[in-house]
């Protein structure tokens, strides 16, 4: 039998079944691609439901794979048994509709005993009880004795899911030998102990299970096959746990060296050590594949996964951000067969080492109070934690209730759940509640919950922009009164409105309410609870009173304006997701009638080639006349059609679709355009970042987008104008002059220089002598402190044994100067204090050695006088 590595038997299973026609495709991301159904691809089979059910057509009848996969099912038992991981490797070859029993187990054999040269005599296969014809390929084809093939039942040897495609399976077993087995004279494959070893099924899809529970056989049956890649090194490389073969044990290794743990000494040490080396593999991957953590779906999953791996370091006595240390590991291991991992390695690095700092500075203080509740138990005998006392943990201190479920149960404790679910939704009521209506002064009294319930407002503001209304309420001055007059600033509440209210990131309305005797101006729209519309008035003219009949008419060019930056929204997120990642999901927006704002969930700046093209992809959109249709569903129907939704907002049963094309489609309550192309174009503005893992994009559309254009194409042409040039070549004319500027630069450096030159002359003529050391103390006009560094350094050659110290006035600023030669210093000259005293006497500071130092002061006006100071310090140092 050989003894590979992963790599090497991965390799060595996709080249042998190249050689057998298979086209072999690389894997597919983690994140499903055309699976709702699914948070993350679990098996090698997931990301080819499409081409088993008919409904695309694969690349080829033969495909092979090897698929990266990640499960979760089990992570209580990772680390703590040998074969539990959360990512996984799985190869697996595949036949749609061409080759079937015959060849899948015959190369399967071939495989296994020939590439691997496995030993024949411990080779064992299983079938289905009923299938005849697989069996009699082992035995009578392949030649594998009667007594190593084992019959199983349904449960073992017959795959499938509810109604739909089903068949039998076949499984080759490996013997590990007697001393893991049981003792039984009938142990064989089927028995529970571990002396016989799964690593590959074969599945034959042959039926179709209809509802009646009828197997109807298939026209072009399947083969569907896959063997666990960590399980088969297990075998080749004779070990009994998957964190003893060799990828692992490198990984395992750093883990080792970073936390000074040391691998089977301690069995709680090795828990740990376990759950990092597998964890740290998964989390990679994951953001490999454009996952982030979050709170929700696979970023949840991302963020247990990576905080659990954390909390285990921390176990181990490591007290700062480490794992992303062992991203360079992960990447040697599986680099070369995902490519992902190299391309985005620092990136990948960096969102670790940001997730993991942040949960760095709440766990100690979560730990401590869930140590001290522990304690309180079992002094009490009790073993069940209060689900206040966990939501206070998770409230207050941001410690994860997994974290605390995880922990409890290591001590054989537990926590109410129920309880902890019912605090949470309290949580979210009070929230609800606590949107509602903080945004006026009035609001801070709570006058509106002093309003009867049954005040409501009805939005009919969709597909109208003016109807007639009865006024409800009318709260002035933080008081609910019966009228208000002109002047007078108030929230009236109609029973009807066309005016939307802030929400969702849209900002609400303006317009007019007016009728015969009553003019208002409409200054902004609020939600209010109990599904009331808060209309902020100024009342122009007349009076209003409870009761009035009164028409809303909303301002057209702000709605429309509005619309045309909101539907924009839903096209920059789409194009987000198409350039940047699929890992991008929306943090928050602004929508106004002047500009957007949209942020989003990346963990790094965009190119400019980026933004470039999000900006494109947007405005083909636009152009391309995509009608707006918006319909309400169920939020059933509404996820079956792949529609996007914000995390953290809380739909009904019935939710309002935005769907624009076949290009983005939403779940939103907002306004919008019937067609993009009434948008006209997108300008990007500005990309920058505002959080850690949160990124803003500010944009215009319609009226402001050509206002815009037309600013700068005004102030294009002005600047032909100056440059005496047409606005074509306005960019080659500033190349020109750029150039001339940098040639007249290189001039006036090369006279400057001239002039130090020239001027050293006069200075050394003009030095003093103090105790055998010359001294040149001088000012000169509008240097600056690179010049007067230039002719301190040409005087210095000249001096012999001397002081330099130079001043100028330069941009209405000091600038001090001083060095002093080697054996000038050895006589006591310390050019640092020279400058600091003179510095101080210009209004300023600095400082620096003995032989060089510079300073600046405020006061130019100053610099005779403490060029002065300076000449009486070199007298007191070298007479000192």
């Amino acid at each position: 039998m050989k003894k590979l590595g992963v790599n090497e038997i991965r390799k060595e299973f996709l080249e042998f079944f190249k050689t057998k026609g298979h086209i072999i495709q690389p894997s597919f991301p983690l994140v499903p691609q055309k699976d709702k159904s699914l948070l993350l691809i679990n098996s090698g089979m997931a990301p080819l439901k499409h081409y088993f059910a008919g409904i695309e057509e694969p690349p080829g009848k033969r495909m092979a794979t090897c698929q990266k996969c990640i499960r979760t099912g089990d992570i209580e038992n990772v680390g703590k048994t040998a074969r539990h991981a959360t990512f996984f490797e799985m190869l697996g070859n595949f036949s749609f509709g061409d080759y079937f029993k015959k060849e899948s187990i015959q190369w399967g054999w071939e495989f296994v005993t020939k590439n691997l040269e496995l030993p024949v005599d411990k080779l064992w296969a299983t079938v289905y009880l009923e299938d005849d014809e697989a069996f009699e390929i082992w035995s009578k084809q392949v030649g594998l004795p009667e007594d190593r093939i084992v019959r199983l039942g349904k449960a073992d040897n017959f795959w499938e899911i509810g109604i739909g495609p089903c068949g039998p399976c076949s499984e080759i077993y490996f013997d590990r030998g007697q001393k893991y087995g049981c003792g039984s004279k009938d142990c064989k494959p089927g028995c529970e102990c571990d002396r016989y070893v799964e690593f590959w099924n074969h599945v034959f899809t042959q039926f179709d299970r209809d509802e009646d529970g009828n197997y109807n056989p298939l026209p072009n049956p399947n083969i569907d096959t896959g063997m666990g890649l960590e399980r088969m090194a297990c075998i080749m490389q004779g070990v009994d746990s998957i964190f003893d073969i060799d990828t692992m044990q490198y990984i395992l290794n750093g883990v080792c060296e970073i936390t000074n743990a040391q691998y089977n000494k301690d069995e709680k040490t090795d828990v740990s050590i376990r759950i990092i080396t597998d964890h740290v593999r998964s989390i990679s991957l994951m953001i490999g594949d454009g996952i982030l953590p979050s709170n929700e779906g696979r970023g949840y999953v991302l963020r247990r996964l990576l905080r659990r791996a954390a909390r285990h370091g921390k176990l181990l006595g490591v007290n700062r951000a480490f794992l992303y240390e062992l991203v360079d590991r992960v990447v040697k291991n599986y680099g070369e067969t995902y490519t992902e991992l190299i391309e985005k390695k620092d990136y990948i690095k960096k969102v670790i080492q940001v997730e993991e700092e942040r949960f760095m500075e709440t766990i100690d203080q979560g730990m401590e109070i869930l140590n001290q509740y522990i304690e309180e138990l079992l002094g009490a005998s009790e073993n069940v934690l209060s689900g206040t006392n966990a939501f206070k943990l998770y409230d207050t201190y941001g410690f994860p209730f997994d974290l605390t479920k995880e922990i409890l149960d290591e001590k054989g404790l537990s926590v109410d759940e129920k309880n902890f679910e019912s605090e949470m939704e309290k949580q979210r009521q009070r929230a609800r509640e606590a949107r509602l209506g903080i945004d006026t002064e009035a609001w801070k009294d709570d006058v509106f919950a002093g309003l009867n319930k049954d005040i409501s407002t009805v939005f009919k503001g969709y597909n109208n922009l003016e109807l007639e209304g009865k006024v409800l309420a009318i709260i002035n001055n933080g008081e609910v009164v019966e009228q208000s007059t002109i002047g007078d600033e108030a929230t009236v509440i109609l029973d009807e409105t066309v005016f939307y209210g802030e929400g969702g990131g849209q900002v609400g309305d303006i317009g007019a309410l007016y009728n015969e005797t009553t003019k208002l101006t409409v200054l902004d729209t609020k939600k209010g609870p109990h599904n009331q519309i808060h209309h902020i008035v100024k009342i122009e003219d007349g009076l209003l009173h409870v009761g009035d009949t009164i028409k809303a008419k909303v301002d057209v060019t702000t709605r429309m304006n509005t619309a045309r930056n909101h539907t924009a929204t839903h096209l920059l997120h789409k194009a987000l997701k198409d350039v940047v990642g699929e890992h991008v999901n929306q943090a928050g927006s602004l929508v106004t009638p002047e500009r957007l704002r949209f942020d989003f969930t990346h963990f790094e700046g965009l190119t400019k080639e980026q933004v470039a093209k999000i900006e494109e992809n947007v405005n083909k959109q636009i152009l391309g006349g995509l009608n707006v249709n918006i319909f309400e569903t169920s939020i059933d129907e509404a996820r079956k059609i792949g529609a996007q939704a914000l995390f953290g907002e809380k739909y009904g049963d019935i939710v309002r679709v935005v769907k624009v094309g076949d290009y983005s489609t939403e779940l939103c309550g907002g306004t919008h355009v019937n067609n993009s192309g009434e948008i006209g174009i997108l300008i990007i503005l500005s990309e920058t970042g505002v959080a850690a893992g949160v990124r803003r994009i500010e944009a215009i559309t319609g009226i402001e987008a050509y206002k815009y254009v037309q600013k700068n194409q005004e102030t294009i042409q002005k600047i032909a104008e100056t440059l005496k040039t047409q606005t074509q070549n306005v960019i080659g004319r500033v190349d020109e002059l750029v150039q001339e500027v940098k040639e007249k630069d290189k001039e006036i450096d090369k006279l400057k220089s001239q002039l130090a030159s020239n001027s050293t002359g006069d200075f050394l003529n003009n030095a003093e002598s103090i105790n055998g050391v010359n001294i040149i103390v001088e000012s000169i006009d509008n240097q600056d402190m690179d010049d007067l560094r230039k002719i301190g350094d040409a005087l210095k050659e000249k001096i012999g044994t001397g002081v330099i110290v130079l001043a100028s006035d330069n941009n209405d600023k000091a600038n001090f100067v001083a060095m002093a030669t080697k054996d000038a210093v050895s006589k006591g000259v310390h050019s640092g204090n020279l400058v600091k005293e003179a510095a101080k006497i210009a209004g300023g500071g600095g400082g620096g050695r003995p032989d060089m130092a510079q300073a600046g002061g405020k006061n130019p006006e100053k610099i005779e006088e403490a060029l002065a100071i300076v000449k009486d310090l070199l007298k007191i140092q070298l007479n000192g």
